[in-house]
């Protein structure tokens, strides 16, 4: 059986450990197996650039960052979309699925991905997909691989950022990745023990927030740590669609609300406040154990369904057990940090403030 892979959307620790249990349990368990990689994501696939790849070029790759293949983003609206001369890119993947003579494709990414991935089923392709992304927002799934190394990665760097804090009685912001769900900030800050969490999903009210870091002052703390998630936004902006928001952003010559946010606490509080954006170092480096275990899980999981002619599915991890949805109940479809639920309340009981 010929299969293919392929890494794409943002990279993160944990895509060449998935690909190194699919390639291993394929080819321990069905004979004749072949594996090809495309380059870059779907953009190697729309090229029918396919690359022969045997047992040794996935063996030692457990604890290796990044994405062997390479990856890029392909924006799913791009796919069905007519290109000069004719066709889509769509069009384009599925006759090179045919003519490289597929038996399945194992597509590694988010929420975009799997909306593609999505599209080639429907147009007869057989994909299995894979729930890859540090945002952890993909919905069906409790886990996403690559999410806790994110996790760990951001908790060490408030624990650093913390001493530096404590030596110089600052007030400091950490911005943290997370565009529309706040699961990375919010597992960091709770696990780097921040003071305030912002994230998407609960719009802060900047009164209320430098009220807590004054309360936390006259208190006699030496610091505050606020991990702010780069999608935080205000009560004030709540209202407004993201393009509005932007545009207010870049007529201050920003992008997130961090620098606003630093700026404007300063002044009140009249503590010096600093920002730090933590940026791509959280997609990168050696997955951790945890992410390493994850991995081989879904992966080698991935691998029995394929042997078992179970397409268009992704893996997902629920309730510790590692199971599957199809690929078109989920394309699309996110998965948000509940304002309400049990981690939020966790974290306000010991005295977090969400700015609300």
């Amino acid at each position: 059986m010929k299969f293919g892979i392929l890494t794409s959307g943002g990279d993160c620790a944990g895509l060449n450990a998935v690909m190194r249990a699919i390639a291993l349990y394929l080819y321990t368990n069905i004979k004749n197996t072949e594996i090809v990689g495309f380059p870059d994501g779907y953009g190697g696939l729309i090229r029918g650039e396919a690359i022969p790849m045997k047992r040794e070029d996935f063996e030692g790759l457990l604890a290796v960052g990044g994405t062997v293949l390479g990856t890029r983003r392909t924006p799913f609206k791009t796919m069905t979309v007519e290109e000069e001369g004719g066709g889509t890119r769509l069009a384009r993947m599925v006759a090179n699925y045919r003519k490289l003579g597929l038996d399945c494709l194992f597509t590694l990414g988010g929420a975009g991905t799997h909306k593609t991935a999505a599209l080639l089923c429907a147009e007869g392709c057989r994909v299995i997909g894979l729930p890859k992304t540090i945002d952890n927002d993909i919905f069906g799934t409790d886990l996403t691989f690559g999410f806790q190394t994110a996790v760990d990665v951001a908790a060490e760097a408030i624990d650093r950022i913390r001493t530096t804090s404590e030596s110089h009685g600052r007030t400091m912001l950490v911005e943290i990745m997370g565009n529309k769900a706040g699961w990375l900030t919010l597992h960091a800050g709770i696990a780097g023990g921040a003071d305030a969490i912002l994230i998407p999903e609960i719009p802060f009210n900047l009164d209320i927030l430098c009220a807590a870091l004054d309360a936390r002052n006259r208190a006699g703390k030496r610091c505050n740590i606020i991990a702010v998630a780069e999608g935080a936004i205000l009560d004030s902006e709540a209202p407004f669609r993201r393009r509005e928001r932007a545009f207010v952003r870049a007529e201050r010559g920003e992008t997130t609300v961090t620098p606003h946010l630093a700026e404007v606490i300063g002044e009140r509080t009249g503590v010096e406040t600093r920002a730090t954006v933590l940026g791509y170092i959280q997609r990168g480096g050696s997955p951790c154990a945890f992410d390493r275990v994850l991995c081989t899980r879904l992966g080698s999981y991935a691998g029995k369904l394929a042997q078992e002619g179970r397409f268009g599915v992704t893996v997902a991890y629920t309730r510790g057990q590692i199971t599957f949805n199809a690929l078109s109940d989920i394309a699309g479809k996110y998965k948000f940090v509940d304002p309400d639920g049990e981690l939020v309340r966790a974290a306000e009981r010991i005295g977090v403030c969400f700015g609300r």
